[in-house]
This record gives structure tokens, sequence and C-alpha cells, in this order.
């Protein structure tokens, strides 16, 4: 992009920074969705590349003795409560936080929050 595109605000991601949830984002104006939408466009050389998304409910650390007694109905505790956002990675990468729905009989997540990346 040149000098002379308009510009396409983007979120304070400095240290400090609280996160900004999805529901709290301002909307984006007309004259912005274009410039979003060219972007897009700029960036569709890599929309064919895949990346690994994954949806962590939880984390559990054991022995292997305790791995291996494991068998069915065997109830593993996770390290996180019950309606806590889960965390959801790109490529092992925490990029937000969201919770677990239902969509047609299949799992799904929503993103609840976007998670600033760490520099």
């Amino acid at each position: 992009m040149s000098d002379t595109d308009p510009k396409v605000p983007l979120p304070d991601l400095e240290a400090g920074a609280e996160v900004q949830t999805i529901a709290d984002a301002p909307p984006v104006a007309p004259a912005q969705s274009s410039a979003v939408s060219r972007g897009a466009a700029d960036l569709e050389a890599v929309f064919d590349i895949p990346v690994q998304v994954s949806a962590v409910l939880g984390r559990a650390r054991m022995e292997v003795g305790d791995l291996l007694k494991l068998g069915p109905g065997a109830v593993l505790e996770l390290d996180r409560k019950v309606g806590e956002a889960i965390d959801i990675y790109v490529n092992n990468r925490l990029v937000a936080r969201g919770e677990v729905v239902l969509v047609e009989e299949k799992l799904g997540v929503t993103m609840t929050e976007i998670i600033k990346a760490d520099q």
C-alpha cells in the first residue's frame, strides 16, 4: 500500500493495552469498509495457505503411570472451570478466547475476545 492510500485504524497493541472484546469494537464506517475490502483483496495470495486452528478446553498434568491407568469412563480433571472461556490457537499461537457453541449438532467456537500479539 502506498502513503496515499486511506489508513485503516488498528487497535493499540502497545504493552499494557487491554484486551478488546468483539462486542466492544467500534463499527467500521462505510469509507473504511472499502479500504478493508481492498486490503483483503491485496491478501488474496495468502488465502489458500493452510493454518492449524486449535480450541483448548483446558490442560492437565500427570505422570505416565497415571495416564496408562486411564480407561473408558475415566474423568480427567482440567485446569478450567465450567463456563470459563477456552483458548483459541492458530499455528500454536494464542490469538483469541471464546465459548463452545452447538451448531447443527456439531461443536463450534465463538470468539469473545482477541488477544494482542506479544512482541
